[in-house]
């Protein structure tokens, strides 16, 4: 598996001070890097093959370890109790501070990596969809998508630092979103300039996981799409 080695800014005392990254490269071996932000499953088959999906479209992918802090190589799936009971452990457990700081060495890692042509861009899914924003507000990411974010309405306020753009896919009955935290993230982000708002009507959490529960293929083709647009304009 191909991997990019990324030294963490600060080291971890249990595993020390690097961490690594799934990588995927576009067929033409050079293109505009993308950091992809992992769900709380680890960086399984779900985020290995979307990964290469951005690759197809051109992009230098890698997809850090984020929880390498906690137990590195976590790699399990959404269909066992067991695994989603390890899954939100994982998640309670995520120092968001320096999840950041990870991603951020990821940043610019990637920005250096002989195969990206300078511009880097986010992309996250879940509790990565929550770190895609806030690297929109907190990094030079040149811009950022953020699929079905959780959390976000408690970080509002960093909307004030957005000056890249930053894409937003919302589903109207997320079961970890509530009413009034979409509420309050469309009052604060719909108007603000930097900032894309997509929302779809019906869907639930994780409408774009492939082999998920509640995948949509017609939500997640749409949101993809748009997606894709979105980097071109702002990578490509």
């Amino acid at each position: 598996m191909p991997t990019l080695t990324v030294t963490a800014a600060t080291p971890s005392s249990e595993f020390g001070a690097t961490f690594d990254a799934y990588v995927a490269l576009p067929p033409s071996g050079r293109g505009p890097g993308l950091v992809l932000i992992q769900e709380i499953f680890g960086v399984n088959q779900v985020m290995r093959d979307l990964a290469d999906g951005y690759a197809a479209q051109g992009y230098v992918v890698a997809c850090p370890d984020i929880f390498w802090r906690q137990q590195p190589g976590i790699q399990i799936t959404d269909k066992t109790d067991a695994e989603w009971a390890q899954a939100f452990s994982l998640f309670k457990g995520f120092d968001f501070a320096l999840g950041l700081s990870d991603l951020k060495q990821t940043l610019a890692a990637l920005r250096s990596h002989n195969a990206c042509t300078g511009k880097v861009g986010t992309v996250g899914y879940c509790l990565g969809g929550n770190l895609a924003y806030q690297m929109a507000c907190q990094s030079d990411a040149e811009a950022s998508v953020s699929y079905y974010g959780v959390g976000l309405d408690g970080l509002l306020d960093q909307a004030a630092s957005l000056t890249h753009p930053l894409m937003m896919h919302i589903a109207e009955k997320d079961a970890f979103v509530p009413p009034a935290a979409q509420a309050k993230i469309k009052a604060t982000l719909a108007p603000h300039k930097y900032a894309q708002l997509h929302v779809y009507a019906g869907e639930d959490h994780a409408f774009a996981r492939v082999g998920g529960k509640h995948y949509s293929q017609k939500a997640a083709s749409a949101a993809n799409a748009a997606t894709a647009a979105f980097f071109k304009a702002y990578l490509g």
